[in-house]
């Protein structure tokens, strides 16, 4: 009984991360790199899952998936009370941590260093690709953690548009919600500590990047300053 949520977890996680790593870097570097009006109102609207109550984000998500949206009636693609649509609630409840974290990566980049690379002739693709990412990678990926983290454990909105079908769409915190429900306190205390575990797991790596950041800083953009003046030498 407690693989299946457990497995179910994991699959839905990995799905949901592989969205939030690609939409929220995507996001996260032209937030931090363009200047737009209404910029301010799109990042505000792409940080409400922050903010909003999980049954409201749940909402939004059956009108968008549910019967009279273009997803289902123009692509006839039905997606409720499946596992899919649980990794799509984890994916939005979670992106904007990535998002956030991206942009302020992405901002606190010494901005000379990318300027000097152009300079030299670098499109922007290389720019990002050899000079921004390897600076800002720390704290990406301790962004990505925290979402990951939020992801795994997204309850609200997933019971919304998934539901808690055993074997099927029930996730390891749905099926913990069950177990109270049916005072089964064995089990109940059992997957809340492996979620616990989970949980801990990845927010220790988190705090771990973070500490790496701040002890390396300094010398990192000395470093790859000096290794792409080799590069274009």
């Amino acid at each position: 009984m407690i693989w299946s949520p457990l497995m179910l977890s994991l699959k839905v996680t990995l799905v949901a991360s592989g969205f939030i790593l690609v939409l929220g870097l995507s996001l996260g570097i032209f937030l931090a790199r363009r200047q737009f009006p209404g910029q301010i109102l799109v990042s505000t609207l792409l940080n409400l899952p922050l903010v909003l109550p999980p049954s409201v984000v749940g909402y939004f998500l059956l009108i968008i998936l549910g019967r009279g949206s273009p997803i289902r009636d123009w692509l006839g693609v039905d997606l409720l009370f499946t596992w899919q649509a649980g990794a799509i609630a984890s994916a939005v409840v979670a992106l904007p941590l990535m998002i956030e974290s991206t942009r302020a990566a992405i901002a606190s980049v010494n901005p000379e260093l990318e300027a000097a690379a152009r300079t030299l002739g670098s499109p922007e693709l290389e720019v990002i690709w050899r000079i921004t990412l390897p600076l800002a990678y720390r704290g990406i990926l301790a962004g990505f953690g925290l979402s990951v983290a939020r992801g795994l454990g997204e309850f609200g909105a997933t019971l919304m548009v998934a539901g808690s079908i055993p074997g099927r769409t029930q996730t390891l915190p749905l099926a913990i919600y069950d177990a109270v429900q049916m005072q089964n306190y064995g089990l109940a205390n059992l997957m809340v500590l492996i979620m616990t575990t989970l949980a801990f797991a990845l927010l220790w790596w988190v705090r771990w990047l973070e500490r790496q950041t701040d002890t390396t800083q300094p010398t990192t953009t000395h470093g790859t300053r000096r290794r792409y003046s080799k590069a274009a030498a």
